[in-house]
């Protein structure tokens, strides 16, 4: 194997006919590439070229060479290419952890293209409400709050600020007055998020101007996922607190009213985030970066 470099050497000189074209094509002097010819011809003991003044030419044994060592290095070169790409060319399998309202509305309608252009890719999407820990679960990105994402985590947002709000049916408000206040929510069946990390139901953050409450509520029914509580809203079976952008086409239709509206709260919107110690495969990379061009930031 240590004379693989001569035989390319050699092989250079044969395709070219002349030692100065193909010291030049090697990046090597004229008189290097002899020294390094002559010296293959003495181990195989052979000669492989007839030199003269004015040409270079294959002996019997070099025509034999050529011919049986040209399509095999081929063969290396071109897998030695097919390798290179495969490091610019995204392959394998992109592990995401997010909740399945930013899987929906945000994660796949973001992720659908480069599936469609890159066929080796895989995207692996798991909704989880549990904030886990995406270094110990293997997880490759993590798509959360930006104030949920730890301080050692490479982040971007990919999203606006985030506006939490109250609904409920027509229905159910007829029977049951809206509150007036933050308060009066522990007298309503509101409909409740468990999480799984802390096995314990979701407070309803609510901010009015720079008034901050924390209501724990209560009611027949508790989901641990979002979209259950939506449709148990619209079905007329309490109060639900969900994402405002969601429940939005609901109200503009009157199957759902705001409730508490100067109460809803605005949060840091969702933040694409992954392990600063981690080199990111290209496939990673680009799916990042798929999740920060959907978010065009507008110039203030």
């Amino acid at each position: 194997m240590e004379n693989l470099n001569d035989l390319v050497a050699f092989m250079a000189v044969a395709r070219e006919r002349n030692f100065t074209r193909a010291a030049v094509q090697l990046g090597v002097s004229q008189s290097a590439l002899s020294r390094t010819v002559r010296a293959l011809e003495e181990r195989m003991g052979l000669p492989l070229l007839m030199r003269t003044t004015r040409s270079v030419s294959l002996t019997d044994a070099g025509e034999r060479l050529v011919s049986t060592i040209e399509p095999r290095l081929t063969e290396i070169g071109s897998e030695l290419e097919s390798l290179r790409a495969l490091a610019d060319r995204p392959a394998g399998t992109v592990r995401i952890t997010t909740t399945d309202y930013d899987a929906n509305t945000l994660i796949w309608p973001r992720v659908q293209p480069l599936l469609r252009r890159y066929p080796e890719l895989k995207i692996e999407i798991i909704s989880d409400y549990g904030l886990s820990d995406i270094v110990a679960n293997r997880y490759d990105i993590g798509v959360r709050l930006g104030d949920e994402v730890a301080k050692d985590m490479i982040a971007a947002p990919i999203a606006p600020p985030m506006t939490m709000a109250i609904v409920g049916s027509p229905k159910y408000l007829k029977s049951h007055p809206a509150p007036k206040k933050p308060q009066d929510l522990t007298l309503h069946n509101c409909i409740n998020l468990r999480l799984p990390t802390r096995d314990a139901l979701l407070p309803w953050e609510l901010k009015k101007g720079k008034r901050q409450v924390r209501v724990r509520v209560d009611g027949q029914l508790v989901f641990n996922s979002i979209y259950p509580i939506l449709e148990a809203a619209l079905s007329g079976y309490g109060l639900g607190y969900v994402p405002k952008d969601m429940a939005a086409p609901h109200v503009a239709a009157r199957r759902l009213a705001w409730v508490l509206e100067d109460w809803f709260p605005t949060f840091v919107g969702l933040h694409v985030y992954y392990p600063s110690r981690r080199k990111s495969s290209r496939a990673v990379e680009l799916v990042v970066e798929a999740l920060k061009q959907g978010y065009p930031r507008r110039a203030s």
